[in-house]
C-alpha cells in the first residue's frame, strides 16, 4: 500500500491531502551553507564546510562517526549555532557572520517559527515518553500551529492507519517497537508540514524488519518531492534514494556526486576508505 499516495498533510478545511508546493522554479538552492565552522569546546567539528541542496533534492550524508554530520543537521536546523560562515534555508538566514560588524543570528520568535518549518527525526526517537501516540503527533499542530484539536485529531487518525498502527493511538512509547517508534516520529515532524526533513540515522537502533518499514515510509516521502537530507550508513538504501550523496570527513565534504559514481568509482581518499567499509 501507498502509504503517501496522495501527498503528506496540509491543514485545511476539509484536511485534504497536497502534494509539496515548493517553488522548484528557482534556480537558488533551497539550503545554502558557507564556510561554516563549529566547535565543541576547543575541539572543531565542522570545518568551513560548504553544501548548497536544491529544491525537491534527496540528499545522503555519509561519512565516518565524528565527522560532524549530526551537527550539520543541527545546524540547518537551528539547534546548533556556528562560530562563523553563513546558513541560508528556504530564503530565510540563520546565520551570517561575515565581517564583526554585521554578524547576523536568527533568535527569538523567528527562530521558533523557522524550527517549525524544519522537521527532524533523530536516532532515538525522542517521543514524550509521558504522552501515549495520539497525543505525540497531536501536540505541535495545536500548540504551535493553533490547528484545532478536531481537525488535528481526525488528521492524525488518518496517518496512523497509513502506516499501519491505527490500533496502537492510545499506547505510550514504551508499548511499540522501535520501527513503530520511528514512524510516529516521522508522522508527527510530517504533522507540521515542513519543507525541510532531516533524518539524523533514523534506523540505527533498529533491526532489519523495522529498518525495512522506516526505510519504506522514507521513500514515499522523497517521492512526494519534499527536500530531504539524511544521515545513514545503508549504501544501498542511499543508492536507491538519493539525488546525490555527500561524503563528510574531519568537518567538511571532500566528495560528492551521484549514487552510482560516488558509490562505485570514488576519488577522495576518506571516500574509498569509507566505501571500503560498506563492503
Amino acid at each position: 500500500m501507498k502509504l503517501l499516495q496522495r501527498g503528506w498533510l496540509e491543514y485545511s478545511s476539509n484536511t485534504a491531502l497536497m502534494k509539496d508546493t515548493t517553488d522548484r522554479t528557482t534556480t537558488k538552492p533551497f539550503v545554502e551553507v558557507k564556510k561554516v565552522h563549529k566547535a565543541f569546546g576547543p575541539q572543531p567539528v565542522l570545518r568551513g564546510l560548504d553544501m548548497a541542496v536544491n529544491p525537491g533534492e534527496t540528499i545522503v550524508l555519509m561519512g565516518a562517526s565524528g565527522c560532524g554530520k549530526t551537527t550539520l543537521l543541527r545546524c540547518l536546523n537551528g539547534l546548533e549555532t556556528p562560530e562563523s560562515g553563513s546558513i541560508l534555508v528556504n530564503r530565510t538566514t540563520l546565520c551570517n557572520t561575515g565581517d564583526t560588524e554585521s554578524q547576523y543570528f536568527l533568535q527569538g520568535d523567528a527562530l521558533h517559527e523557522f524550527r517549525a518549518s524544519v522537521g527532524m527525526v533523530f536516532q532515538q526517537f525522542n517521543l514524550f515518553p509521558h504522552l501515549n501516540v495520539m497525543d505525540n503527533i497531536m501536540l505541535g499542530p495545536v500548540k504551535v500551529l493553533k490547528t484545532s484539536k478536531e481537525e488535528v485529531q481526525e488528521t492524525t487518525q488518518k496517518w496512523l492507519d497509513r502506516i499501519g498502527i491505527l490500533n496502537k493511538a492510545s499506547h505510550f512509547p514504551d508499548q511499540l517497537s522501535g520501527g513503530e517508534k520511528q514512524r510516529v516520529a516521522i508522522v508527527r515532524s510530517l504533522m507540521m508540514n515542513p519543507k525541510l526533513m532531516l533524518f539524523d540515522e533514523p534506523t540505527s537502533a533498529l533491526d532489519p524488519q523495522m529498518t525495512r518499514e522506516v526505510l519504506d515510509l522514507i521513500k514515499e516521502i522523497a517521492e512526494q518531492g519534499m527536500t530531504l537530507l539524511i544521515v545513514t550508513h545503508h549504501g544501498r538504501f542511499a543508492e536507491t534514494i538519493a539525488d546525490r550523496i555527500l561524503l563528510m570527513d574531519n568537518g567538511v565534504i571532500v566528495e560528492e556526486g551521484p549514487p552510482p559514481q560516488l558509490l562505485n568509482t570514488p576519488q577522495h581518499p576518506a571516500t574509498q576508505a569509507f566505501i571500503q567499509g560498506l563492503l
